[in-house]
């Protein structure tokens, strides 16, 4: 007999309910339950047999997939909900009609182009380490920034024992007291360019993303979310359109 059961965690993300990152964690946390049973890491289910709940609501399938970009606003955290009480991207995207969380990842201080949606399958490809997604960001630095600076940014830093892939840089900007420069990265990392500019000793003064895998922000207002067109998702699914494993 054939084996229908898929990963607790794919499930979740492909439900809507979280991406596959934040779904281990939920389940890591005690608070996904498989037919009563608390889940662990590691559980399968059968999405047609088995009852899976999150804080004790039913997880259902998603019936219509969402797909969104937001414009950011600094001062904003990527996450759906804050135990700290911090403001959340999910409190500008309350009027979308679905619940949608975010694809990847932009830190409180940062601002700029962030995807959302519901289906997992497209969230976890998107941000899959092997898909290797060109990410271009908007970087504004505190003084001048010389060629050397440059080259060992675009080379690679080492951040926690592990090279930075090679990356673009370049200036588009020079003020007496400032330096406007574009880094086009193709991985993810924590907080990734503003810990390359620490390295070189860079002070980041702002940081925006404009563009992931071709899709552009434009001039979408800050705090304001529009779904994403045929065109743009036609780029995107050439990216996402190989699911990854169950693994």
């Amino acid at each position: 007999m054939k084996d229908f059961k898929i990963r607790l965690q794919k499930h979740l993300s492909e439900c809507g309910i979280a991406s596959r990152r934040a779904a281990e964690q939920l389940i890591a946390d005690g608070k996904v339950r498989v037919n009563g049973r608390i889940a662990v890491i590691g559980d399968k289910v059968d999405p047609q047999r088995d009852k899976v709940t999150v804080r004790g609501k039913a997880v259902v399938p998603v019936k219509e997939k969402v797909y969104i970009m937001l414009h950011k606003p600094r001062g904003f955290v990527t996450t759906l909900k804050d135990e700290q009480d911090r403001k959340c991207v999910a409190d500008l995207v309350k009027d979308v009609g679905a619940k949608v969380y975010p694809v990847g990842r932009l830190d409180r201080n940062s601002e700029g182009l962030l995807f959302l949606t519901n289906d997992g399958n497209f969230a976890n490809r998107l941000t899959h380490p092997s898909a290797q997604v060109n990410k271009t960001y908007r970087v504004t630095v505190e003084g001048e920034v010389d060629n050397a600076v440059l080259d060992r940014l675009c080379t690679g830093i080492v951040l926690d024992g592990k090279k930075t892939l090679p990356c673009d840089v370049f200036v588009i900007d020079r003020k007496p007291d400032r330096t406007v420069l574009q880094f086009v990265i193709h991985e993810g990392r924590n907080r990734q360019i503003r810990r390359m500019c620490e390295s070189v000793d860079l002070k980041v003064l702002r940081l925006k993303r404009t563009e992931i895998a071709g899709v552009k922000l434009g001039m979408l207002p800050q705090g304001k979310w529009r779904p994403l067109n045929e065109r743009e998702m036609r780029r995107l699914n050439n990216i996402t359109q190989k699911e990854l494993s169950d693994d």
